[in-house]
């Protein structure tokens, strides 16, 4: 009688289901779209219950107990708009106290890819091979950048953001001390790709944390601190890596030892600074502690429902952002635009030191030092940018809070040519030593403005287009530009040597000319576009 009492009392709480807030209309959308979100993610939900004949038994002779008649009243859920657990209401100086740690992860991820292009030559010697198949060290690394959004975008919606990004900078350190002490060319390459592998989920997943804890009103200028650390990081690495090229007393091995002490301490941070702020494994820790409080063992998360089904899983996450390459014209040809600019990163860690080296005589730790221009480039870009947000953030406000994905693209439409000028600069001036070197390392400026100011709007563009399927559209645009930059160290080498580097700077001139029409055209015809397309949110 007491059993079938409380039985009673635990339905009875499940169909009332009072709170102390009740949800407005705008809360549960957004309850709504987040669980869209993220059954396209992770392919995974509660399905439909199954057979009851095909059901263990509960043991001990005891029945198997009913459903409860409105099991949505034992989820668990925020309470409204200004529940402090929610990452949005976290007091601005936590959110800064995560963001450093993690913006230190994506340097060194970053920093990494980079880090080892000063050093192929003296480990070529060594292990006897040419500097073309160094640089595959540099390219496969990058190719695990491409190949690793497929492991941890779904992690990081099935467990939360922190272990991934916790083991992948912890896997990273691992794999780049191995490189570090590799006997053989090819136990390095292979650590190098696998150490590419886990350095992606500091480029996938920091991007989703920042969405945790930003709304459209600050995300952008969150962004922008994230594309700085991709970009600067690459850059910073080569005038390290050429100075310990050029030591006496330093080897090779240097520029992969530095990278993992750093990839070491990121770790640490990570462990005991960074907190989860997935919104629904948030939940699930909150529904334990209710489960705990209350000894009603029926409250639950959404989270704790899931059901992983592999081949969905699959399909979201690798065949559909392939798909959506192919069949989303936004997707693909941003995607593109954007390829052509990051990959172009990585080769001008292959092209400066050439040409500086080659044209102006300096050794590996000089021509690493002309990096700092498109350092400064990129910092400026950051703070053009972040000018221009106040802009769109009066155009959200009057609209309502309504975004418009094209309000991103005006810092591209200053970029592009920008952009152009800066590489037509290098090629028409670094070519000879009767110019002083000096003006070629001005264009870096240029070319380093341009480059953030193209990557980081159109990125902001992407996922304001398709926020119901941001995961797959990051994981595309990742997957596709990690995969052609990967290429570029490989020939531009042998293109400014063929080429002259006059002419060679000129073809990358005319690619960039060509594409200066492309954040006008979106700017225009993107509403059309996203009207067509059966995917795009707006």
């Amino acid at each position: 009688m007491d059993d079938e009492e409380s039985n009673r009392k635990e339905t009875s709480l499940g169909d009332s289901h009072t709170t102390s807030h009740k949800l407005t209309s705008e809360e549960l959308v957004r309850i709504k779209t987040h669980r869209v979100q993220h059954r396209a993610t992770v392919g995974s939900s509660s399905g439909k219950p199954r057979p009851q004949d095909t059901w263990h038994v509960m043991g001990a002779g005891k029945p198997t107990p009913r459903h409860v008649s409105n099991p949505e009243g034992y989820i668990v859920e925020f309470d409204g708009e200004g529940d402090p657990l929610h990452p949005f209401n976290w007091p601005l100086s936590r959110k800064l106290a995560i963001s450093v740690p993690i913006c230190i992860g994506t340097f060194t991820a970053a920093y990494t890819s980079a880090m080892f292009s000063p050093g192929i030559p003296e480990a070529g010697d060594e292990f006897h091979v040419s500097d073309e198949v160094g640089l595959l060290g540099t390219s496969l690394f990058i190719l695990g950048f491409a190949s690793g959004p497929i492991l941890w975008a779904p992690a990081s919606e099935l467990i939360g953001r922190r272990w991934p990004l916790t083991i992948g900078i912890i896997g990273e350190s691992i794999f780049t001390i191995s490189s570090a002490v590799a006997k053989d060319i090819q136990t390095l390459i292979i650590t190098r790709f696998f150490a590419g592998i886990f350095g992606a989920s500091q480029i996938s997943v920091v991007l989703a944390v920042f969405t945790d804890m930003f709304d459209n009103t600050h995300r952008g200028v969150a962004l922008v601190i994230y594309s700085l650390t991709v970009f600067v990081g690459p850059f910073a690495a080569p005038f390290t890596g050429g100075f310990i090229a050029v030591s006496r007393s330093l080897t090779w091995r240097w520029t992969l030892y530095i990278p993992a002490f750093m990839g070491s301490f990121s770790s640490l941070l990570y462990l005991l600074i960074v907190p989860e702020t997935y919104t629904p494994v948030i939940l699930s820790h909150k529904a334990a502690l209710l489960r705990r409080e209350s000894h009603n063992w029926a409250i639950h998360a959404k989270q704790d429902e899931i059901e992983v089904d592999f081949r969905e899983l699959v399909h979201n996450n690798f065949t559909r952002p392939l798909r959506m390459l192919v069949t989303e014209p936004i997707i693909g040809l941003v995607s593109l635009y954007m390829s052509f600019v990051y990959g172009l990163v990585y080769a001008l860690l292959v092209a400066y030191p050439y040409v500086f080296e080659n044209v102006y005589g300096m050794n590996a730790g000089e021509a690493g030092l002309t990096f700092i221009g498109l350092i400064i480039g990129v910092v400026l870009a950051v703070a053009f940018i972040v000018y221009q947000h106040k802009f769109y953030v009066r155009k959200l406000v009057a609209n309502n809070f309504q975004q418009v994905p094209e309000w991103r693209l005006p810092p591209t439409v200053v970029g592009a040519p920008v952009f152009t000028v800066g590489l037509f600069w290098f090629g028409w001036t670094a070519f000879t030593p009767s110019i002083h070197w000096m003006s070629a390392t001005a264009s870096s400026v240029l070319t380093g403005f341009g480059l953030l100011c193209i990557f980081q709007p159109f990125f902001n563009y992407l996922i304001d287009s398709y926020i119901s399927l941001a995961a797959s559209t990051v994981a595309a645009n990742i997957m596709l530009r990690s995969a052609i930059a990967a290429g570029f160290p490989l020939f531009s080498k042998q293109m400014f040597a063929n080429l002259g580097v006059q002419w060679a700077g000129t073809l990358l001139g005319c690619l960039a000319a060509v594409m200066v029409p492309v954040p006008i055209l979106f700017t225009i015809y993107g509403p059309w576009l996203r009207g067509k397309s059966k995917l795009s949110d707006q």
